[in-house]
């Protein structure tokens, strides 16, 4: 784990930058997982002293979130925790950081690309000054509006930005990352970010932005409420952070009193010189150490045998949950809008917030110039507004729009407030009606292509997940390398891309709507906004891409600076089959697909030959494509050999556990007992179902199925698809 993230030079930047912030306290003087030294000889006793000091209840919290009876819960909390003796725990030794006079500078270099962070320093997580902080980090960049967002990107003076307020306990941090252009240096892109810092400082914001972020924030709040896993994770936070609960919640409410007069203030007395700058440039690390690969006595897996503890959980009855599977004709309504144009509509009964989305069935495989038009679409205005404008309107409004475009699909979004659904829609349907040409920020869209382009060649998860396993799947052409070449980009007309813009509507396209409105108050709007044509254009034809036929073994290789080697096994199956889906989640199950799998537990329980190792059946996504059976491992250049034979003598051979088997069909089956596929999920699993042309939630099969499976089907399907 060490020696992957010495590979990461993201997680070296990180380290770096926190080192610099906090010299003294643990924030930056250590980090979790500790040096290279520190793992050469760990002492386990030392291990056991740390466990048994601050692993006590009166340092502990639990959090819970969940369909649950909280008085049963709280019996069985007492019943299991109730007796575990409280003691005290060691007093944590404040660490006071010296005032940063002057930047602190430091160079990362590693093979990806080039970026700059700055970082500033601030009180901790309870301070108010806090709240402040992630005030002004809103109006420096919220995706949208923020100043960063609409004078650095917006208008493609640098190729990425992004603020991260960060809180802890003791201190707390502002991060700002970018990417360089093509040509820019990295204090030129640090001099851009810190220009925009100073237009802060001077007031230069609308204060009606201060409104928007607050509205914003409470949107994203109510996204979180949503889910049982943020709520529980809030708890966690407040927690960690030592803040009360009911000060935690507030938190939004005291953003909502930050003036303008506030934020100019606060950026002036913390914005200053006192910052760190981490410069990541591309090149050979020439520093790294590694981890070297110690002598290791595998250990002895006995699947058979059984722990007490094992037993115990085993023979433990509680009560089944039962499924609860989608029925497509009861949890979705199907509607139809003027032009015969299919709207499937789910009602929010939870809060009010909308999803909107218009779905064609076309990509870049139907036109390689759709991706760049709509990427294009983001950085224009219409005859009334210039793109600015339209940017901060939309956060404004509590709402956002996103236009992806995929291989063979197309999504046009919209979501935020329902108050404010009408106003949102009429500026979607007329940015999409009325873009405004702009040929000067064509020329810096394409530049900046190319140059996304370069930093792909130096990405090894672009280059071995995207790149590598598209070409042994399909060679040269593929859909990885569908895309306009250089001088295609070059030759490519505002006028051509303007003009795919304003005909996307005119396609065949269907509707999916969540949120409050009932249907007839939303086939109104839509009635009277949606602008399509009468008579709607056929989608044009996909570009098809042959998948290989594997007729031996091939090995293709890519030197990468890095002290970890990465392996992936791929072996072409049948074509997609809805009847395969139960077998082979079984199957995964059992032998690759987890940490209590057959070749988790061989290869890195059993002979610690890697920290990653997975085999999986990978069933296709769409009904034209093959299933494919892909193997991963993870691990050190030196342990290669030996965890390529280990997992080639599993896939070879497929070891035997009565006990593997039932867990991992339990597991299955309570998965999808305990699974809850609700709100806007429901309409994109009726999508997906489509899409694979099932009439049924594909769960009821899986669990069907795999309630009757024995040994013999998992071994049966080992030996036809992955053998």
């Amino acid at each position: 784990e060490k020696n992957r993230g010495l590979d990461n030079d993201m997680s070296k930047v990180i380290e770096t930058t926190f080192a610099a912030m906090f010299p003294h306290h643990p924030y930056g003087s250590q980090t979790t997982i500790g040096t290279v030294e520190h793992l050469k000889n760990p002492s386990i006793t030392a291990i056991k002293n740390y466990f048994y000091t601050y692993y006590v209840p009166n340092n502990m919290a639990i959090c819970l979130s969940g369909d649950f009876n909280p008085d049963e819960v709280i019996k069985i909390i007492d019943k299991y925790w109730g007796a575990k003796k409280a003691k005290a725990v060691p007093a944590f030794n404040s660490y006071q950081e010296m005032p940063i006079s002057s930047p602190i500078s430091k160079t990362i270099v590693g093979p990806s690309p080039a970026s700059v962070t700055l970082c500033y320093r601030f009180p901790g997580a309870a301070s108010k000054d806090v709240r402040i902080m992630e005030m002004f980090s809103k109006v420096l960049s919220n995706g949208k509006a923020g100043v960063l967002d609409l004078n650095l990107i917006q208008k493609q003076k640098v190729l990425n930005a992004s603020v991260f307020p960060y809180s802890m306990k003791d201190y707390s941090v502002n991060i700002i990352f970018a990417n360089p252009r093509q040509g820019q240096t990295l204090d030129e892109v640090k001099n851009l970010v810190l220009a925009q810092i100073d237009s802060v400082k001077l007031g230069k914001f609308d204060a009606e932005l201060l409104q928007a972020i607050v509205n914003n924030e409470k949107i994203s709040l109510m996204k979180q409420m949503e889910s049982n896993e943020s709520r529980a994770d809030m708890l966690v936070d407040a927690f960690i952070k030592g803040i009360n609960w009911a000060d935690y919640l507030t938190a939004l409410e005291e953003m909502g009193k930050v003036s303008k007069q506030n934020v100019v203030a606060f950026a002036n007395k913390y914005y200053g010189d006192n910052y760190a700058v981490v410069y990541k440039t591309t090149g050979k690390d020439t520093t790294i150490e590694k981890v070297p690969k110690p002598k290791i006595t595998p250990v002895s897996v006995n699947r058979e045998k059984e722990s007490l503890f094992l037993q115990q959980v085993m023979q433990a009855k509680p009560a089944n949950i039962e499924p609860v599977f989608i029925d497509y004709a009861k949890d979705l309504q199907k509607l139809k809008l003027k032009g015969n144009i299919d709207l499937n509509y789910k009602k929010n009964d939870e809060n009010s917030l909308f999803e909107l989305n218009y779905v064609f069935d076309m990509g870049n495989e139907n036109d390689a110039k759709v991706g760049l038009a709509m990427t294009y679409l983001d950085y224009l205005g219409t005859s009334k507004l210039t793109p600015e404008q339209i940017k901060t309107e939309f956060y404004k409004l509590g709402c956002t729009y996103n236009i992806s475009v995929g291989s063979d699909r197309m999504s046009v979004a919209l979501s935020g407030l329902s108050e404010n659904f009408d106003r949102a829609l009429v500026l979607l349907e007329s940015l999409l009606a009325d873009p405004k040409a702009d040929d000067e920020a064509l020329q810096r869209l394409i530049e900046g292509i190319l140059k996304q382009r370069t930093d792909a060649k130096l990405d090894k998860a672009t280059i071995l997940r995207a790149a590598m396993v598209s070409y042994a799947k399909y060679g040269l052409l593929s859909p990885f390398t569908n895309i306009l070449s250089e001088s295609e980009l070059k030759r490519i007309t505002s006028a051509k891309l303007i003009a795919i813009i304003k005909q996307m509507l005119s396609y065949q396209h269907r509707i999916l709507y969540y949120g409050p409105f009932d249907g007839k108050v939303l086939l109104s709007s839509l009635d009277k906004y949606h602008k399509t044509t009468k008579n709607l254009l056929q989608i044009p034809a996909k570009k098809l891409f042959k998948e290989l036929e594997f007729t031996e073994n091939e090995v293709y290789w890519v030197d990468y600076d890095m002290v970890q080697a990465e392996m992936l096994f791929l072996t072409k199956s049948v074509k997609y089959d809805a009847k395969l889906v139960p077998q082979s989640a079984l199957y995964n199950e059992y032998f690759g697909g987890g940490m209590g799998s057959l070749v988790f537990q061989e290869i890195r329980e059993s002979k610690a030959l890697a920290y990653a190792a997975s085999s999986r059946y990978s069933v296709a996504k769409d009904i034209e494509l093959s299933n494919y059976n892909v193997s991963y491992i993870g691990t050190q250049a030196d342990k290669l050999p030996e965890a390529m034979a280990a997992i080639s003598i599993l896939i070879d051979s497929i070891p035997q556990s009565a006990t593997l088997f039932a867990t991992a069909k339990e597991s299955i089956l309570n998965n999808v007992r305990t699974d809850r596929i609700t709100k806007a999920a429901v309409l994109a699993n009726y999508e997906n179902a489509m899409k694979m042309g099932l009439s049924t939630d594909i769960r009821i099969d899986i669990f069907e199925k795999v309630q009757k499976a024995d040994y013999t089907s998992v071994q049966s399907f080992h030996n036809q698809y992955a053998k």
